[in-house]
């Protein structure tokens, strides 16, 4: 990523604080410092006002933040959160946004016990994470590379899926395969969930073997450069009966449905709505217990939420999942999911791998 995205990144974030007549935004989510200047380490702050942003960090990632960012930058050999009230009082700053929904109440009382008389600290949500909704095009890259080594992670372990191998072994080869690929690791605990856990939404890999005449339901994504991909593909062991192709015919349908209702303008609703629309007429809707999708990014779960209720729109250059599932207990579970861009003409869906029901 380019110096100059980054200072934009900061720059319009400024302009939001003019507007609530803010001195200063203390960042602390992880996403967001990195979001904002570039530094990938696990322990940074970003004092961000109009006149300039500072990192702060501690020794071990002094080195580290000199080569990943252009902000200026402050080593503090004590706690972050007092080196940033401390620069906040030199500055005369009085009015501090923070994070609320990223700052642990321990931190929050630290910044607290710094302030000078008259400044005060105020709450914001969503200032950043608003901002990256929308992906430029070097992110939308990143996000495909991200997905290409999700999808020939996914290709190379699914050779290894047969009866008597368990569940984490599948998953583990998931997860080495991705690593072997370049990416610097899962972007979220992989699911592998076989026969009645596949209706487990989030079900966690056991030592359970995998057996003939089963589902097998297969959740993973990505970690390169930062960025997230989350894709679900379904296999059969075995030869699949009638009710397990029309389950999935319709599952299918669904996802289509919901891809076929994106594009700038849209409710985000409005795509839960065509998904569910469809699983309504085959009696299923009441097997969805989660929203169809979400936005992904930095973190893999981001705004905007696909779900009943939401209001925000689409708009183009926003990255988000596709996934309609069914659940049913005893039986299992039927979910297909793709990482999709927002378009000018609709839904450009990046993941490569095939969505046939996989018969192993």
């Amino acid at each position: 990523m380019r110096a100059n995205e980054f200072f934009a990144r900061r720059s319009r974030i400024a302009a939001a604080l003019a507007e609530r007549n803010l001195d200063a935004l203390i960042v602390s989510g992880a996403p967001n410092v990195r979001y904002l200047t570039g530094f990938t380490g696990s322990n940074g702050l970003a004092l961000l006002s109009p006149a300039g942003t500072v990192l702060f960090t501690d020794p071990r990632y002094e080195i580290q933040a000199a080569q990943e960012t252009a902000c200026r930058i402050r080593i503090a050999r004590g706690s972050l959160y007092r080196a940033v009230m401390q620069a906040a009082a030199r500055r005369r700053f009085r009015r501090l946004g923070f994070e609320k929904g990223r700052l642990p109440y321990q931190d929050y009382e630290e910044l607290q016990a710094g302030l000078t008389l008259g400044a005060s600290l105020v709450p914001l949500a969503g200032v950043v994470e608003a901002q990256r909704m929308v992906k430029s095009r070097a992110e939308i890259a990143l996000i495909q590379r991200s997905v290409e080594t999700n999808s020939a992670a996914f290709d190379r372990a699914i050779r290894r899926a047969r009866p008597g191998v368990r569940e984490c072994e599948l998953a583990a080869e998931l997860d080495y395969q991705m690593r072997l690929l370049g990416a610097q690791g899962p972007a979220f605990d992989t699911i592998v969930a076989a026969g009645p856990r596949s209706a487990l939404p989030h079900a966690q890999p056991t030592v359970n073997t995998l057996r003939r005449n089963q589902l097998l339901l297969i959740d993973v994504g990505a970690s390169r450069d930062g960025y997230a991909s989350d894709m679900t593909r379904m296999a059969f062991l075995g030869r699949p009966g009638r009710k397990v192709g029309r389950l999935y015919r319709t599952v299918l349908e669904a996802q289509s449905a919901a891809l076929e209702a994106v594009r700038p303008g849209v409710r985000a609703e409005q795509i839960d709505r065509a998904a569910r629309r469809v699983l309504r007429a085959g009696k299923l809707e009441r097997a969805m217990v989660h929203s169809t999708g979400h936005g992904l990014g930095l973190e893999i779960h981001e705004a905007p939420r696909l779900g009943r209720g939401e209001k925000s729109s689409l708009a183009e250059g926003m990255v988000i999942t596709v996934e309609p599932g069914i659940y049913l207990e005893g039986f299992g579970g039927i979910r297909i999911e793709d990482t999709v861009v927002v378009t000018h003409s609709g839904a450009s869906v990046l993941t490569p791998t095939s969505k046939d029901l996989l018969i192993l």
